[in-house]
């Protein structure tokens, strides 16, 4: 059975990269755990809130996630708290503690992160990216089995290849309204996706790499394979 958590560093990460994911593993009756690194809290340039406090940001953007989350089917999302735009900057073993505790809480077989270039080299990306693997890699965690990264450029450019890739088309409208949910955002939105009433041809895919399986690093496994484990087999 599916037992999938991702870890992120901000409210709306999960929706740009993997909403059709989430949504499927709901459907499938695995709704994910998610923890986020950050409340999002200095993301103010994209939006109608550039003069609010962090806090009431903060706020805000908690509130996002938490309408975005019910679009989704997360069942439950965490916060770590670590200054936005700052988190390399964080005390390593309490934020890998931290990132610890919430996989042992939730015993995920799966976890989904980013890849440690961050996809966009966003520091706040590598460094959730980097504690996430390091947890993984440091055997405090039993119940993980997999460490599935978001596909990048970067991997690509050294050779790799998606191990999956999930075709969001028909799940538009749902990654929309997640996105919409996400109104502090918008402007960054509206520069990645396009309009949301239109389905952005160039943003079809959400893909992913298995990058750790059972002590293994990049193993190799087939599409087929892996969305049967994941029981999404049936969905595309």
């Amino acid at each position: 059975m599916a037992n999938v958590s991702f870890i992120y560093a901000h409210p709306d990460d999960e929706t740009f990269l993997s909403a059709g994911f989430i949504r499927q593993l709901a459907d499938a009756g695995h709704p994910p755990s998610m923890l986020l690194s950050t409340r999002g809290d200095a993301g103010n340039k994209n939006g109608d809130y550039i003069h609010w406090s962090r806090e009431q940001l903060g706020e805000l953007r908690e509130r996002e996630m938490s309408r975005a989350a019910e679009i989704l089917g997360l069942a439950e999302v965490e916060y770590l708290g670590l200054p936005d735009g700052k988190t390399a900057e964080a005390d390593e073993s309490t934020f890998l503690e931290g990132v610890i505790r919430f996989i042992n809480h939730h015993r995920p077989r799966t976890l989904v992160t980013f890849p440690l270039d961050g996809g966009n080299r966003h520091p706040d990306h590598m460094a959730i990216s980097r504690m996430t693997t390091k947890a993984v890699l440091s055997g405090r965690c039993p119940s993980v089995e997999q460490l599935y990264y978001i596909m990048s450029a970067a991997l690509a450019e050294e050779g790799r290849k998606p191990t999956f890739q999930l075709d969001v088309e028909r799940q538009w409208s749902m990654k929309a309204d997640a996105l919409r949910a996400h109104d502090s955002q918008k402007l960054a939105i509206g520069r990645y996706f396009g309009p949301l009433d239109t389905f952005p041809e160039n943003r079809r895919y959400e893909s992913f790499i298995l990058a750790w399986e059972l002590g293994e690093i990049w193993p190799e496994k087939d599409a087929e394979q892996a969305l049967r484990e994941l029981d999404l087999l049936q969905e595309n």
